[in-house]
């Protein structure tokens, strides 16, 4: 049992909204997993304790000067080999995907069959498989991601990465190219405490951005205003801080903007070259011209400073905090690191207001559940995508562009049952039909069986009871159709699962019954009372600490832990399951 255990110990009321850094006397255990409970996703005892043994200005400064550490565990996405470059281009609809080939006797790298039934089959079968397959290797990426968050030895990196990724959102539902994601990831991690100026440029130039807020319409003499007006209210400005004709201005300056594959190019031919007045300023501006002047706004510090403590601290601040970190965002040229050292050396941050004020999101709760139990994967059972997304939260998938909303959103009665449930099955996974590939759900699988069994496009997409069927459904089973969609939905999953690369579906390594030995707990009121320091970041009630006692004692048959020690395993995951599923555990 570690020796210096010291319980919930939050900073005096008077702390809040003061950025005066705390005393070194002030340092301590708890703090420092305070620290990293915000600064990333939490740890185990033992990478607590080398904060706390570090000191605060050595912890604050390993964690935000991230890039002198070591962090040997981070390896890049393998991809499955999806992509091929007659997928560029990518029609935006299947009525565009087809008439193309009829057109021009072949789409996406698909010709139309010459004669026959169904001659345009292959070429809707080629659109639905990339749906599907680049819908399936986003969520690839997804878990790989998740397994970085979890591995890091940098989590400020990965924390901020997880806030521009819901801040400068986009979602593959729209985007369809999980390589304009991965792309999204990997320029979210490299500035991801760097300069928000520069990172808001390069996001602007980025081709997921790009395809999401329509840039190949915005062309000279007819401007789409999506992005002109997404970049001031929800990245950078916030509402109420411009007109309408800034909208219409800015709009202008981005004419001409695209991509070609994976880069940014710009086309002078579609760019309007004219003068253009822009908050104040008026010249031949163009896209970066009108970001830099955006950056010059006072408000741009406050409201993007205002977006990352309420992040990474607390839910809410106050309009005088929101100014005090505006100001050292903006004096230090919107670099993020000296503005998180503030933030993370402060009295508010350790502030009675700061313990439980933040409710933590799916992925970020997801994943501190496995860091704090000292998983070294993230598992396969319970799917990742499958249980953030039960949450509430489907990373790469934002349901807006402005991102999720966060707070108070992320717990209604449903998604707390939801966070419970999948604090169950990781902790108790259940292995038993799980299939590796759940394409064929429904009257898929129908379709897909029927196909197996040798009947033709027609019967396999007919109604099952022909007994019932109308005149118009009979005839309807030989008619010369120029492709059937169901047939194309079931090959493209069937294509796509030939191709993908499959997730790893194993249960989480954890060793509960060990972590409790270790701890030195020798009864049941000891173990309960180890876990709930363990895990939880503000105290439980005390009826909700003795039922847990009670809860342990009855499943082991005794309340002295090294009875139990042979079969405890099991009843300490019923215990963490309970404990993982209370309101307290929600919060940081």
């Amino acid at each position: 049992m570690m020796a210096n255990r010291i319980g919930w110990s939050p900073g005096p009321a008077a702390w809040k909204d003061d950025l005066t850094p705390i005393a070194a006397a002030d340092w301590n255990y708890d703090r420092a997993a305070h620290l990293l409970t915000h600064a990333g996703f939490g740890g185990t005892p033992a990478e607590i304790e080398a904060l706390a043994k570090a000191g605060l200005d050595a912890a604050v400064r390993s964690l935000v000067h991230y890039e002198r550490v070591p962090n040997p565990k981070m390896q890049p996405f393998v991809e499955s080999g999806l992509w091929d470059p007659t997928l560029n281009g990518f029609p935006e609809s299947r009525p565009e995907a087809t008439d193309r080939a009829e057109r021009d006797g072949a789409s996406m790298g698909i010709a139309a069959k010459p004669s026959g039934n169904r001659p345009v089959q292959p070429v809707s079968d080629r659109f639905f498989y990339w749906l599907r397959a680049t819908m399936l290797e986003t969520r690839r990426l997804g878990y790989w991601w998740a397994n970085r968050m979890l591995q890091t030895t940098h989590p400020v990196e990965q924390k901020m990465t997880l806030l521009w990724h819901g801040h400068f959102a986009t979602h593959e539902n729209k985007v369809r190219d999980y390589r304009k994601m991965m792309q999204q990831i990997d320029l979210f991690e490299r500035g991801a405490t760097g300069s928000i100026r520069e990172l808001a440029i390069r996001v602007a130039q980025n081709p997921a951005m790009l395809y999401f807020l329509d840039a190949q319409y915005n062309v000279k003499g007819a401007a789409n205003e999506n992005f002109a007006r997404e970049v001031m209210e929800l990245f950078t400005m916030g509402v109420g801080n411009y007109t309408e004709r800034d909208v219409r201005e800015c709009a202008r300056a981005f004419t001409g903007w695209y991509f070609d594959n994976l880069a940014f190019k710009v086309d002078p031919l579609k760019h309007d070259g004219g003068a253009k007045t822009f908050l104040g300023r008026t010249g031949n501006l163009g896209g970066v011209d009108v970001l830099k002047i955006i950056f010059e706004q006072p408000v741009t510090a406050e409201f993007l400073a205002g977006k990352i403590y309420r992040f990474m601290v607390r839910d809410e601040l106050s309009p005088e905090l929101r100014r005090k970190l505006g100001s050292v965002l903006r004096d230090h040229d919107y670099e993020v690191k000296p503005l998180l050292t503030a933030i993370f050396s402060s009295k508010d941050f350790y502030s009675q207001a700061s313990y439980g004020g933040h409710i933590k999101g799916p992925v970020e709760h997801l994943v501190t559940m496995m860091k704090q139990l000292g998983a070294d994967a993230v598992p396969g059972v319970p799917d990742f995508n499958q249980a953030t997304i039960a949450m509430g939260q489907h990373l790469l998938n934002p349901p807006s562009v402005a991102g999720w909303a966060g707070g108070k959103a992320w717990i209604t009665p449903g998604l707390l049952i939801a966070r419970g449930n999948v604090a169950r099955d990781l902790l108790i996974p259940d292995m038993t039909g799980f299939r590796d590939w759940n394409f064929n759900a429904g009257s898929d699988n129908v379709l897909g069986q029927r196909l197996r069994d040798g009947l033709d496009v027609g019967a396999a997409t007919a109604v099952s009871d022909t007994s019932n069927m109308s005149a118009f459904d009979m005839v309807a089973l030989e008619r010369d159709e120029r492709f059937n969609t169901r047939i194309s939905g079931y090959v493209g999953w069937q294509q796509a699962a030939r191709k993908l690369i499959p997730t790893p579906r194993r249960a989480a390594q954890l060793d509960l019954s060990a972590m409790v030995f270790d701890s030195g707990a020798k009864t049941t009121a000891e173990a309960v009372d180890y876990l709930l320091w363990r895990l939880l970041r503000v105290p439980a009630a005390q009826g909700t600490r003795d039922a847990l006692v009670t809860f342990l004692t009855k499943e082991l048959g005794t309340d002295t832990v090294d009875r139990a020690k042979t079969y405890m395993e099991d009843a300490l995951r019923l215990t963490v399951h309970l404990i993982m599923s209370t309101p307290e555990y929600q919060i940081a």
